[in-house]
C-alpha cells in the first residue's frame, strides 16, 4: 500500500496491523476510488461491507497524502438505526445506545446532509424523547426520514466527504497549505471502537515526547464514555494517563492497559521510525488502537526527535538530517511569538529577518539610542533606513520600515545583526509632528506604547504577547554537526564588526565571505572624521584625514582577524556613494557647518554637489576607490598592518580583499597596482611576510560576461546576487516591495527574485561568468555572498555549478549548513536511484 495512492492514514493503520496491534477491521479506499465516488461512481457496497458483518457500526476517516493538507472530518457510528438500538441497548444499555444514535444522527446531519448546525445540538439527556425531537428535526428539514439502510448511510458519507474534498473551498485551503490543487484523497472505513457502555469505556490519545522540546514524556488524556478525540476537547471530564497529584490517571484506572499502551508506543518508535500520537478506545472487549499519526512538534522538538532517533540506531543520520526543516533552525535562534496567544495585528509587512522582539516604539535612531541606555527596549519605527539608522538598529530589540523589501538596508543589516525586521508596511502612516504611527484600520500608536515585531511572519501586533524564547541545545548541535559531513559546498558568513564574526564563529562559519568595511565609519567618533575628509580639498589634504582613521580600521581588522584565527577573511573595500556619510535635513547640515567651522552655504553646496539621481549605479564601489584612491590605499594598509600585529601574536590568518562594483578589467589593474604597492611597504616597513589574495565582486552584468578578462587579475570571483539581481531587472530592490506581491500573484514572476534567486535569469548570467572565468583561470574560486547565498535556491544553484562556498549572514549559517546537506543528500539519493 502506497502513501501517494491511498495516503497516510491508510498506510499507517495497514503498518500498525502488520505489527499485531489491536486494530479494528479496515477498509482503504484509494485515490482513485474516492474520486470516482466524488463524480458519482459508487463503489460495490456489499462488496464493501463485506468483512464488517451482518450488522456493523462503522467509521470513515481522510486519508490524504500528508496530514497537514487536511481533509474532512471523520464520521463515527455508521450503521445506528432503529433496530440497532434496541440491539444495543440490551447490550450497553439505554442512555450509552442512544447517546451512540444521537451522536450519528446529530453527525450526519450537519456534516453529510448539510443542514443547519443549530437544529441539531446535543442534548443533556440521551433518551427516547431527545432522539425523537432529532430525528424528527431531520425529517422536518429533509422532508424524508432519517436512512436505516446500513448501505445507505455509508454511502451517502463516502460521497458527501469525496465531494467536500473536490470542492473549491477545500482546494484553495489545501494550495495554501503548499498541496497540489489536484491532490488525492483516501478514505478509511473502519468498523468502531465504542468507547461507551457498560464498565470503563472510554477513549483517548497518547503521545510519547513533549510536543514542544521533543524530551520523552507520556502525555495525554482519557474520557471515559467518550468516542475519538473527545478527551482533548472537554477538559473538566478528561483524566491524565500517567499517576499525578491532580487527579485520577488511567495508569491508576487501567494500569494493564496504559502498560500495553506505553509498550504500543516503543514498538511505533521503532518499526514506525517515528514518534507517534496514538488514538485509542477502551471498552468491554479490551483495548483497541484506533489510528496513530505523525506528533505534531515545535522546531525544537522536531530536531531533539530526529537526532534522538538516530542516536538510538533507529533511523540513519542521513535520515535525521533530512527530516528537519532548515526554518526550525532560524525558529530556534531567535525569540518566536507563542502559537498559543491572540494576535492583535496592526499591520503586515515584509518578513525581513526572523524571531520577534517587542518594545516601545521610538521614530529616530537617536532615541533609540537613548532609550537604550535607560535600560528599555524600543522598536525602532522608520520609513526607510539608512546607513546613518545603524547605531539605532543596534539599540533596538526591532525594526519596522515602510518601504524596502528582503533585500533592503534594514533588511540586510536585521539579518546581520540577529535583529527581528519587518519591512515594507506600507500601509502604516508616521505622523512625526505628533509623534505617532498610524495603522490602516485607523488606530493611532504613540511613542512609547508598546508593540511586538514577527520578523518570521512580517506581522506588527500591538502590546505584549507571550513569547517562546530561542532554544539551543546538544541537539541542536549535534545535527548540525552530521550535517556538515554530508554537505560538500563550504559556508562563510557576511560579517562587519567583532561581534558580528563572533556570531558567525559561534555558528561555525568557515570564514567571513564579506566584510562591508563602511559599517565601520559610521561610529559617532569614526562619522565626523569621514565627513572632514569628504569636504577635504585635495590629495594630500584627504590623506591627512585618513590617517586619523587609520588606526581605528587598523584596531577593527585586527578583532575580525583574532575572532577568526585560522579561518579566512574576505574583506570588501569601501563601497557606498560619499552622501550616505552626509546629513540630509537642514538641521544636520547646519550642526555639520558648526562642526567643520565652514559656511552653511558652503556646506549646502557640497552635499548638493555629491547627491545624484541615482546613487547606487552612481559614485561607489570601485570609481570611488579611482577617483579618490586615498581611500582605498588608507584601507589597503590598515588591512596588512592588522595581519602584521595579529601575525605577531601567533594568530593564523588567511585575507582576502574584495572589490566592490567591477565592470572592466582596467579597474582591477589599477586597484590591484596600489593595493600590491602598500603590501610591499608594509612588508619592507615591518620585515613582516604575509600573503594575501585579491579578487572581485561580481554585481554588475558586465562584469559577468567580461569574468575571463577580469579572473586574469583576480584570485576569486565572489557574485553579489543583492545588486546583480537589481541592475539585471533594473528594479530597485527598496522600491520592488510597493509591487511585487501584485507580479507574482499574476503570474509576472514566480517569486519575489530578491527573495529567491531568478536561477532563469540571474543564474543564468551567473553560470556564465562562473564557467568564463574558470575557463581564463581554473584555480579562480566562486561564491555567492548575497542574501541568496543562504537559501536553498542559492545554494542548490552553487553547488550545480560547482562554486566553493557561500556566504550569509551570521545567523544564517546554521540553515546554510543544514540546506547544503540535504541539497547533498537529494542529489546522491537521485543518482543511486538512477543507477
Amino acid at each position: 500500500m502506497k502513501t501517494n495512492v491511498f495516503g497516510g492514514r491508510a498506510k499507517c493503520l495497514q503498518r500498525l496491523i502488520r505489527m499485531e496491534l489491536p486494530v479494528p477491521v479496515t477498509v482503504a479506499l484509494s485515490f482513485e476510488a474516492v474520486h470516482d465516488i466524488a463524480v458519482g461512481h459508487m463503489p460495490d457496497m456489499p462488496a464493501l461491507l463485506a468483512p464488517f458483518g451482518a450488522q456493523p457500526l462503522l467509521s470513515v476517516r481522510p486519508s490524504s497524502e500528508d496530514p497537514d493538507w487536511g481533509g474532512p472530518g471523520a464520521i463515527l457510528n455508521i450503521g445506528m438505526n432503529n433496530d440497532r438500538l434496541t440491539e444495543m441497548t440490551d447490550l450497553i444499555g439505554a442512555e450509552a445506545a442512544h447517546s451512540l444514535y444521537l451522536r450519528f444522527v446529530q453527525s450526519y446531519a450537519v456534516h453529510v446532509a448539510r443542514l443547519d448546525p443549530d437544529e441539531f445540538d446535543l442534548p443533556a439527556l440521551a433518551d427516547a424523547r431527545s432522539l425523537q425531537v432529532m430525528l424528527d428535526a431531520y425529517e422536518m428539514e429533509t422532508d424524508e426520514p432519517f436512512p436505516q439502510d446500513p448501505a445507505v448511510q455509508l454511502a451517502e458519507v463516502l460521497r458527501s466527504m469525496a465531494r467536500a474534498w473536490d470542492g473549491t473551498t477545500a482546494r484553495l485551503l489545501r494550495q495554501a497549505k503548499g498541496a497540489p490543487a489536484d491532490a488525492g484523497l483516501g478514505l478509511v472505513v473502519q468498523a468502531m471502537a465504542l468507547g461507551v457502555g457498560q464498565g470503563e469505556c472510554g477513549s483517548g490519545v497518547i503521545q510519547y515526547v513533549d510536543e514542544q522540546t521533543g524530551a520523552p514524556k507520556i502525555k495525554g488524556r482519557y474520557l471515559g464514555q467518550s468516542q475519538g478525540r473527545e478527551a482533548l476537547g472537554n477538559a473538566a471530564g478528561a483524566i491524565y494517563l500517567t499517576r499525578d497529584a491532580r487527579g485520577q490517571s488511567l495508569e491508576e484506572l487501567c494500569p494493564e492497559e496504559f502498560t500495553r499502551l506505553v509498550e504500543y508506543g516503543a514498538l511505533c518508535r521503532v518499526r514506525l521510525r517515528e514518534e507517534m500520537q496514538v488514538e485509542f478506545t477502551i471498552d468491554d472487549t479490551g483495548l483497541h488502537i484506533l489510528d496513530a499519526v505523525r506528533l505534531q512538534r515545535s522546531s525544537r522538538a522536531a530536531v531533539r526527535i530526529a537526532v534522538a532517533l538516530a542516536e538510538d540506531g533507529i533511523i540513519p543520520r542521513e535520515d535525521a538530517v533530512m527530516r528537519v526543516e532548515p526554518s526550525a533552525l532560524s525558529e530556534l535562534l531567535h525569540r518566536q511569538i507563542s502559537p498559543l496567544t491572540r494576535r492583535d495585528i496592526i499591520v503586515r509587512g515584509i518578513a525581513a529577518s526572523p524571531g520577534a522582539a517587542r518594545g516601545r516604539i521610538v521614530l529616530t535612531a537617536a532615541e533609540a539610542q537613548a532609550s537604550a541606555a535607560r535600560g528599555e527596549t524600543c522598536i525602532l519605527v522608520r520609513r526607510e533606513t539608512t546607513p546613518e539608522d545603524i547605531r539605532g538598529m543596534h539599540a533596538a530589540q526591532a525594526v519596522l520600515t515602510m518601504r524596502g523589501g528582503v533585500t533592503s538596508h534594514a533588511a540586510v543589516i536585521g539579518r546581520g545583526l540577529g535583529v527581528p525586521c519587518v519591512v515594507g508596511a506600507s500601509d502604516l502612516v508616521i505622523n512625526r509632528k505628533r509623534s505617532q504611527i498610524i495603522a490602516p484600520d485607523g488606530r493611532r500608536f504613540a511613542a512609547g506604547e508598546m508593540i511586538t515585531v514577527d520578523g518570521t511572519t512580517g506581522q506588527v501586533l500591538a502590546g505584549e504577547p507571550a513569547m517562546l524564547e530561542a532554544a539551543l541545545d546538544g541537539a541542536f548541535q549535534t545535527l548540525l554537526d552530521w550535517s556538515d559531513a554530508f554537505r560538500d559546498i563550504g559556508v562563510r558568513a557576511n560579517a562587519d564588526t567583532p561581534a558580528d564574526a563572533q556570531t558567525a564563529r559561534n555558528f561555525a562559519a568557515e570564514g567571513i565571505g564579506l566584510c562591508r568595511t563602511e559599517h565601520m565609519f559610521f561610529e559617532d567618533d569614526r562619522l565626523g572624521v569621514m565627513r572632514e575628509m569628504i569636504f577635504s580639498e585635495g590629495s594630500d589634504d584627504r590623506r591627512a584625514v585618513l590617517d586619523r582613521l587609520l588606526p581605528m580600521q587598523r584596531e577593527d581588522f585586527a578583532a575580525l582577524f583574532s575572532i577568526m584565527s585560522g579561518k579566512t577573511v574576505c574583506v570588501r573595500l569601501f563601497d557606498p556613494p560619499l552622501h550616505e556619510f552626509l546629513p540630509s535635513d537642514r538641521a544636520g547640515m547646519r550642526d555639520l557647518a558648526e562642526q567643520l567651522a565652514l559656511p552653511l552655504s558652503v556646506v549646502v553646496e557640497r552635499v548638493d554637489a555629491l547627491s545624484e539621481y541615482n546613487p547606487m549605479l552612481g559614485m561607489r564601489g570601485v570609481r570611488l576607490g579611482i577617483a579618490i584612491p586615498e581611500i582605498y590605499d588608507m584601507q589597503a594598509r590598515a588591512i596588512f598592518e592588522a595581519m602584521v600585529a595579529v601575525g605577531r601574536n601567533g594568530t593564523e590568518i588567511s585575507v582576502e580583499i574584495m572589490i566592490p562594483l567591477v565592470s572592466a578589467m582596467r579597474e582591477v589593474e589599477l586597484v590591484k597596482a596600489r593595493v600590491d604597492a602598500i603590501a610591499n611597504a608594509v612588508r619592507a616597513k615591518t620585515r613582516m611576510t604575509f600573503d594575501y589574495h585579491l579578487g572581485v565582486m561580481v554585481e554588475t552584468p558586465r562584469a559577468a560576461l567580461r569574468a575571463a578578462d577580469i579572473a586574469e587579475h583576480a584570485s576569486f570571483l565572489s557574485f553579489g546576487t543583492n545588486d546583480l539581481t537589481q541592475m539585471t531587472y533594473g528594479l530597485s530592490r527598496d522600491d520592488a516591495g510597493r509591487f511585487m506581491s501584485a507580479y507574482v500573484q499574476q503570474g509576472v514572476y514566480p517569486e519575489d527574485p530578491f527573495h529567491t534567486m531568478d536561477v532563469e535569469g540571474v543564474g543564468e548570467l551567473i553560470a556564465m561568468g562562473a564557467a568564463r572565468g574558470r575557463a581564463r583561470r581554473p584555480d579562480v574560486v566562486l561564491s555567492i555572498c548575497g542574501e541568496h547565498g543562504g537559501s536553498r535556491t542559492g545554494i542548490e544553484f552553487c553547488r550545480k555549478h560547482g562554486f566553493d562556498y557561500v556566504s550569509c549572514s551570521p545567523f544564517r549559517v546554521p540553515v546554510a549548513r543544514l540546506t547544503a546537506a540535504q541539497s547533498a543528500l537529494r542529489d546522491s539519493r537521485k543518482t543511486i536511484t538512477n543507477s
